[in-house]
């Protein structure tokens, strides 16, 4: 357990803290939440009162609205609404996670974490996707991005009484009321969109894989919003390939590729071993944190059961998926894949050209999944390939690009 020096730097004034616990620490706290329950397969799964991204309670903090496509909330709602936690975390023992977004030393990006103890499964889970820090590097570690997480503080006058406050200026977001970890995950990699945008680059929700094409491997991107098929593509072992990254990507001028996570959050309905081998064998490692799903008395997990939830997920870390390739590794994409849930679009199955990949990727035409909640599912809706958790609004930047290799530049207007 780390601990420095500096903790008058802390934004909040926790009763206790425990700072950077090891994953064995993550895990006994894990266990003793009495929501939570040991599997057949000797890892943990743990029940939430909320199964999904929580879009309707989301708000950017600004007294600029007109540029954001988001909700907003006023700085001095703001501020009104961080006081309230903080009076809350003054009187509650809280667990605090260091560690870096991507692990490139040319953009990575220090993150924490900070949560109710009570809650431990999600500091678990998001250990695993942050990369690790070094001892010495945690001793003077400055986050860049901060996420203040009480699930367990109602937030009253908000959808469900619920709240997720997206301070992009100050890289700070605060979760109120919700014990889903995709509010954690998301939060931080939302900021972090923003931080890819002021460097000039876009930030895509895709996974990555290498292909084998004969000689030569082919790098290939794949997007799509969550529940598309996504993780399921960048996973399946087709023509020998090797995945590199599941969820979110930093594709920069010149068409250098960052990655983000240090393992993957994905869904488990409908998985086997026989269809999806390499994510069914992570889920099932002692090491996986699993969230909504199904169990029997007897600690069997049912991932067909559609009388519990359809929303179960897992984190699973990137060293239990075989094969996987450092994204360190990679110099640049091949060819983009761009994923729809739509049932209407003929034919299945279609290769673009360059300006029609341009054009369909910035169109966004697709249909919404459980992943993104109630209030998404089965709609029919328009979300630019950039990723769903942008939240500059699309009328207010212009992109100017010449050719597939040429450096973009993005200006606010």
């Amino acid at each position: 357990m780390s601990k420095p020096s500096a903790r008058a730097t802390l934004p909040v004034d926790p009763k206790e803290i425990i700072w950077n616990p090891s994953a064995e620490e993550l895990r006994r706290l894990t266990e003793e939440m009495p929501n939570t329950r040991i599997t057949q397969y000797n890892n943990t799964n743990t029940q939430t009162r909320v199964d999904a991204r929580s879009k309707l309670s989301t708000y950017v903090v600004t007294d600029t609205p007109e540029l954001y496509d988001s909700q907003t909330i006023s700085r001095a709602e703001y501020e009104r609404v961080v006081k309230l936690q903080n009076d809350y975390v003054r009187g509650c023992e809280m667990v605090l996670i260091d560690g870096f977004i991507g692990n490139d030393a040319e953009f990575r990006v220090p993150a924490r974490l900070i949560i109710e103890r009570s809650n431990a499964n999600v500091a678990g889970m998001q250990k695993h996707l942050y990369y690790p820090a070094t001892e010495e590097e945690l001793q003077g570690f400055e986050p860049r991005l901060t996420i203040i997480y009480t699930p367990n503080l109602e937030m009253p006058g908000y959808p469900v009484d619920r709240l997720i406050a997206v301070d992009l200026d100050n890289g700070v977001t605060r979760v109120f009321n919700s014990d889903y970890f995709g509010e954690s995950k998301k939060g931080g990699l939302r900021m972090w969109n923003q931080m890819v945008y002021d460097r000039g680059g876009l930030a895509l929700h895709a996974g990555c894989k290498v292909i084998p094409v004969g000689d030569v491997k082919r790098v290939g991107l794949i997007i799509g919003l969550s529940g598309t098929g996504k993780t399921t593509t960048t996973f399946t072992k087709q023509n020998n390939s090797s995945p590199v990254q599941d969820d979110f990507l930093a594709l920069m001028p010149g068409g250098k590729i960052y990655a983000t996570e240090n393992g993957c959050f994905a869904k488990t309905f409908a998985l086997n071993e026989n269809d999806e081998p390499t994510i069914y064998h992570a889920v099932t490692s002692e090491h996986a944190y699993l969230e909504n799903v199904s169990q029997s008395d007897a600690s069997e997990l049912d991932f067909y059961d559609t009388s519990y939830t359809q929303n179960g997920r897992a984190v699973v870390r990137m060293e239990d998926i075989a094969g996987a390739i450092d994204a360190r590794e990679i110099s640049s994409a091949d060819f983009l894949l761009i994923l729809n849930r739509n049932d209407n679009i003929i034919p299945g199955v279609a290769k673009l050209n360059r300006h029609q990949a341009a054009a369909y990727f910035m169109l966004g035409e697709t249909r919404g999944t459980s992943a993104g909640g109630a209030a998404e599912a089965g709609k029919f809706l328009r979300v630019p390939g950039t990723n769903p958790f942008f939240p500059l609004n699309t009328r207010s930047r212009e992109i100017v690009s010449g050719s597939c290799s040429s450096h973009r530049r993005w200006k606010s207007i």
